[in-house]
């Protein structure tokens, strides 16, 4: 090839020089921006956390607090049943980035990988999470590795005082599952409503234990005993629901309800503040009765994970957690919160059960697939009072 030597030449060549630099101080300056771009989509990771919690669970002013201090805005989702939770988490692509699964739906979620794990080096708050509760549910989780916890509770009595001894007598104690489960005894209660929790695994556990069988039990003839307990004793309740009780035995439209500590107890202060004489009580079921755990956990597509984190390490201070026990009325299994419970809380054993009521607790574990089918089945049946 002939070198340039015309001047002609040499200019096309000065310019096609200069023309490429351009091109390549182009790419570059594209480079920076985009760079800049992508530092700034990781920067505005941070500022925004989309919860999907239970209804009623969380102190007032809490969220707003934690928005404050970090500059993250929050949408805050809720929900009433663990399947509600379930079906949004196994279809994919929630867009939540965190959730409060209960423990023994929480077991099997993990098994098929719908959480990523939590580095507890980042949670500087994780040292208050009290190790003796944690340690009741590692089987579920093995290393705890997906999950901090959030509360803790029972599944128990809640009833109406007056109405209840109205019907009764006023030296009949509320303290079995008798109230829900023979028939001669919820018959006398029919008139005043009867709800109970509509969560077929946690329920048919409880009849499980009441009528003397493993309350995991996957036994098919177990399922079948259990669903007879029940099914004579349907006739005379109300309606089967997970979070409409509170309001109703808090205005007196119903007088026992088998739900959630923390639930009945709400109702209670709310019973209180109305101001109509509305007396509601808790009771721990002598027979035993689930122990549950509600935890916290980061889904594993979830698209803001490091505002996850930063929520979950908020939510362990132990002022935050204090004042979520105080006004949801759910133990906390923080070491740190304690010194800051009020005492109608610390001392109510509804909520702080003594060691020889968690004795006669059980945990719950995570069914079959096959399993669960059948219990559907058999759920749907007692429902409809078939």
């Amino acid at each position: 090839m002939n070198k340039v030597t015309t001047k002609e030449s040499k200019k096309k060549h000065e310019l096609y020089i200069q023309e490429e630099h351009i091109m390549k101080l182009s790419h570059a300056c594209v480079s920076v921006i985009c760079a800049a771009a992508i530092s700034g989509s990781v920067s505005a990771e941070d500022k925004v956390l989309n919860i999907y919690n239970w209804s009623d669970y969380i102190s007032p002013g809490a969220v707003k607090k934690f928005e404050k201090e970090t500059g993250i805005k929050v949408n805050y989702d809720v929900y009433d049943s663990n399947e509600a939770l379930e079906a949004k988490l196994m279809a994919g692509s929630s867009g939540y980035d965190l959730v409060f699964p209960s423990n023994s739906f929480f077991e099997r979620q993990v098994k098929v990988g719908v959480y990523q794990e939590i580095d507890k080096s980042k949670l500087s708050n994780y040292h208050n999470i009290d190790q003796s509760l944690t340690d009741k549910i590692k089987n579920q989780d093995i290393g705890n590795k997906h999950n901090v916890p959030y509360t803790w509770g029972t599944v128990g009595i809640g009833y109406n005082v007056d109405m209840v001894k109205k019907r009764l007598g006023p030296n009949f104690k509320l303290d079995s599952l008798d109230v829900l489960f023979k028939p001669e005894v919820a018959a006398k209660l029919q008139d005043c409503g009867i709800a109970v929790l509509d969560s077929p695994s946690e329920v048919m556990s409880i009849v499980n234990n009441y009528i003397g069988e493993d309350p995991n039990s996957e036994s098919l003839s177990d399922l079948k005993a259990s669903a007879k307990v029940l099914a004579s004793a349907r006739p005379y309740y109300k309606y089967f629901h997970s979070s409409k009780y509170i309001s109703d035995l808090a205005n007196g439209d119903i007088c026992v309800a088998l739900g959630y500590n923390g639930d009945i107890l709400q109702a209670k202060a709310r019973a209180k503040e109305a101001g109509q004489g509305v007396n509601i009580a808790y009771s721990i079921p002598k027979e035993g009765t689930v122990m549950w755990f509600d935890l916290m956990a980061i889904p594993k597509d979830a698209p803001h994970p490091k505002a996850a984190m930063k929520y979950i390490n908020y939510i362990l201070r132990g002022d935050v957690a204090a004042s979520l026990s105080n006004y949801i009325f759910y133990a906390v299994p923080n070491t740190a919160a304690m010194p800051m419970l009020d005492a109608d809380v610390s001392e109510n054993k509804g909520i702080y059960p003594t060691q020889a009521v968690k004795d006669k607790l059980f945990i719950q574990v995570a069914h079959t697939s096959k399993f669960d089918r059948s219990l559907t089945r058999t759920w749907s049946n007692i429902k409809t009072g078939r």
